[in-house]
């Protein structure tokens, strides 16, 4: 309990005279993100998978703070369910250390089930990479969905509702996934698979 109020003392301290952004639009090397400092979380991230060859190792690398945006911390993720969860996903940037590294920013990061991060949202990240493989750059959007009524962790972050993943191919046609922050129970990732607006 001390270690969290003393975690909650230093939250504030740093966002003290500070007026937090609920769209901060970024553009790093890899992707574009808005960033809600309210939420700590994404509201939305964009990128493109390409077909590459994996050079670099995720083992051992973990999530690292920007300094001029506030965004969510290890704290918020420790003892509980929600995973570490990438946007843009590891996998698809292993071609050069950098974009590796670059997916490793808590701008990439979301409080994510740990069985959807797991299991059916992994699942769609392998086959979006191997989309790329066989038909060009996939261009992909991540709009992370927070209803009325979310919930929000004793240290301030945001806990998303949902998750729609738009994917647009070589040749202008697109596929859309919704998921739930929640367990899948076993369910195949074609299964979320909704109509694009």
């Amino acid at each position: 309990m001390k270690n969290l109020l003393l975690f909650l003392l230093f939250k504030s301290l740093i966002s003290y005279g500070q007026e937090k952004n609920e769209n901060y639009i970024i553009e790093d090397r890899i992707f574009t993100v808005s960033y809600n400092e309210v939420y700590e979380q994404p509201n939305w991230i964009e990128y493109k998978v390409r077909k590459i060859k994996k050079n670099f190792n995720r083992k051992g690398r973990d999530f690292y703070n920007v300094d001029t945006v506030f965004t969510s911390n290890n704290a918020d993720y420790k003892n509980n369910i929600w995973d570490k969860g990438h946007l843009a996903p590891a996998a698809a940037f292993s071609d050069t250390e950098a974009n590796l590294n670059a997916t490793f920013s808590f701008l990439n990061c979301t409080l994510q089930h740990n069985n959807l991060n797991r299991y059916e949202w992994a699942q769609l990240e392998g086959q979006v990479r191997d989309w790329a493989d066989s038909e060009g750059d996939i261009n992909v959007r991540v709009d992370v969905i927070f209803e009325n009524n979310h919930q929000i962790l004793s240290t301030g972050a945001h806990i998303p509702s949902a998750f729609k993943k738009s994917i647009r191919f070589p040749d202008g046609t697109t596929k859309c996934f919704y998921f739930l922050n929640q367990p899948t129970n076993g369910k195949d990732w074609t299964e979320f698979e909704i109509q694009c607006n």
